[in-house]
C-alpha cells in the first residue's frame, strides 16, 4: 500500500527531533532512512508504526488493506526477541495468537513464512540451537506471517557479523522479490541502504529534515550481480559525501554529552 508522510514534526520536551518531514512511499517500494546519529530516523519509524504520536503532521495509507493482511504495519528490530521455550514454528505462530484464524489457516501461514525465509527444515529447532543470522530469520518470518501492508525495519542487521549480514541482505532481496509489502528501512550502514533500497532518504542533523533523496537505479533482482557493483559503490560514496560532515559533528556531540 502507498504510504504518505505529511509534514511530520516531533518534539521530546524542548528537544526538536523531526521538523516538517514529507515523503510518499510507493506500493511495493523500499525506502531506506539514513543520517547522522540523533537525526530522528527511529523516531520517524516509531511514528509510522503508531508507537509515537507526532507533535504535528500525519501518516496515512491510501487504498484498501490487502485481503490477507492482518496488520497494516509490522516491525522487525535488531533484537530478535524470541521466546526461548518456543521452537521456530512456535515463535512465528506467536504473531497469529489472538487472531480469528482457524487451525488450518494458521498452520498454512506459518509454513509459508518459514518457506519464504528458508526455515522450513528448522521448524522444530529452538532459538538456542540457532546462529544469530538464523534467529533474525525467525524474526523476519514472524513479521511476514501477518502479511503486513507496510514493513518497518529498524537496524535489523546491525547486531550481526559482516558475513552473516551479507547473507541476510541476499535473503532480504530474494524475499522482497517475492512478497509485495511496502518497506521503510532504518540503518546506519550505507552499504545496506544502497544495496537494499529503491530510494535512500538522507536526513539532516537534529531536527531531522529531508536533506536529499537518492534513487538506486538497479533492479532488486540484479543487486548482487558483479556488473552492478560499481554503481552501488558510487551510490555508497554519494551517500557518505552527503552525511560525512554532519556525522562527524554528531559524533563529537555524542562524546561530550
Amino acid at each position: 500500500m502507498p504510504l504518505h508522510i505529511e509534514k511530520v514534526s516531533h518534539r521530546y520536551g524542548t528537544v526538536e527531533a523531526l521538523a516538517d518531514v514529507s515523503l510518499d512511499v510507493a506500493d511495493g517500494e523500499t525506502v531506506a532512512l539514513i543520517g547522522p546519529s540523533g537525526c530522528g530516523k527511529s523516531t520517524l519509524l516509531g511514528i509510522l508504526g503508531g508507537l509515537l504520536q507526532p507533535t504535528s503532521g500525519r501518516v496515512a495509507l491510501s487504498g484498501s488493506l490487502p485481503s490477507d493482511s492482518l496488520n497494516p504495519f509490522t516491525y522487525i528490530f535488531q533484537d530478535f526477541a524470541l521466546l526461548p521455550w518456543r521452537n521456530v514454528a512456535g515463535n512465528v505462530a506467536l504473531a497469529l495468537e489472538h487472531r480469528a484464524l482457524g487451525a488450518k489457516e494458521r498452520a498454512e501461514r506459518v509454513a509459508a513464512a518459514l518457506a519464504l525465509t528458508g526455515l522450513s527444515e528448522f521448524a522444530a529447532a529452538f532459538p538456542k540451537q540457532l546462529s544469530g543470522g538464523m534467529r533474525q530469520r525467525v524474526g523476519i518470518a514472524r513479521a511476514l506471517v501477518v502479511r503486513p501492508a507496510v514493513l518497518l525495519l529498524d537496524e535489523p542487521l546491525s547486531a550481526l557479523d559482516a558475513q552473516t549480514r551479507e547473507l541476510l541482505m541476499e535473503d532480504l532481496l530474494a524475499i522482497w522479490a517475492r512478497e509485495k509489502s511496502t518497506r521503510v528501512y532504518v540503518t546506519h550502514n550505507l552499504e545496506e541502504a544502497a544495496r537494499l533500497a529503491d530510494r535512500v532518504v538522507v536526513l539532516s542533523r537534529r531536527p531531522g529534515r529531508i536533506r536529499d533523496v537518492l534513487r538506486i537505479d538497479v533492479p532488486v533482482a540484479d543487486r548482487g550481480r558483479p556488473e552492478h557493483a560499481g554503481l552501488l559503490l558510487e551510490a555508497h560514496k554519494t551517500l557518505w559525501s552527503l552525511i560525512r560532515e554532519e556525522a562527524a559533528t554528531a559524533d563529537r556531540e555524542v562524546q561530550h554529552v
